[in-house]
């Protein structure tokens, strides 16, 4: 009888064992892929604005060689308001329903019709991923110091450089992200899916870091001058990494 008694409250244990394990799995549950919105304008439109992004650049590269800080500045707020247009039309905002993979409804529980268009204002969500991104520019001007901008002067050029990258790369995903901790540790541990916020990113950081190849070379060229060859290069890599990333490369991982 003591064996059987012996025997049951193991078997007990281990039932209880894979109900806590069962229990704490879905905390683990990976960060999915952000689905841009099915409308025909937000489709249109993920197509458009990358396009007029382009066109914005290649209009400025003139005066970005000739004056580089005074180009960055007057452009700054163009790439922010295309920034905020792609937001709103196409990306799901921060917390809504689009941002996050739908959950079946419970046994007994009705689907509340008309749930998806209760969410977060997309405008004040835009705003304040827009504010985050600006707060992040300290930091961002301190990585391209550390990989080697000029320390000591053109402190105006590194600092607005800083800012492009965060309007580019670190607004999307601001946007649909929020600041959920958990998707921000997949984002910097380089284990979220690929998806156009994403890709934008990884597009963004690796066409800059591409982008000063050209700058010790002994060619004497005026675009050689920093940062001209790194705003190449974020701006190619994030209209780059932004069209594969919602397109071949959608819902990998590296």
């Amino acid at each position: 009888m003591s064996s059987s008694l012996v025997k049951g409250a193991a078997a007990q244990a281990q039932a209880t064992s894979s109900k806590a394990v069962t229990v704490t799995s879905p905390s683990s549950t990976p960060l999915h892929p952000v689905q841009t919105k099915q409308t025909p304008l937000a489709q249109t439109a993920r197509h458009a604005l990358p396009a007029l992004l382009t066109c914005l650049f290649l209009v400025r590269f003139p005066a970005l060689v000739a004056d580089p800080v005074s180009t960055m500045t007057t452009t700054l707020p163009l790439t922010a308001a295309l920034q905020v247009s792609y937001a709103v039309i196409c990306l799901p905002a921060a917390g809504s329903h689009g941002a996050k993979p739908a959950r079946k409804p419970r046994p007994g529980e009705k689907k509340r019709i008309g749930a998806e268009g209760t969410g977060p204002n997309a405008i004040a969500t835009s705003l304040l991923s827009l504010l985050l991104s600006l707060l992040v520019m300290p930091f961002l001007y301190a990585a391209f110091v550390l990989f080697g901008a000029p320390f000591l002067t053109h402190g105006a050029h590194t600092f607005l450089c800083a800012a492009h990258l965060a309007v580019l790369a670190l607004f999307p995903l601001f946007y649909v992200h929020g600041v959920d901790a958990a998707a921000w540790a997949a984002v910097g541990g380089f284990s979220a899916p690929f998806d156009e916020a994403f890709g934008g990113l990884v597009g963004g950081v690796v066409g800059a870091w591409l982008g000063a190849v050209p700058i010790p070379l002994d060619w004497d060229r005026e675009w050689q001058k920093w940062p001209v060859t790194i705003l190449c290069g974020l701006y190619a890599g994030y209209v780059l990494g932004r069209v594969l990333g919602g397109t071949l490369l959608w819902g990998r991982r590296f």
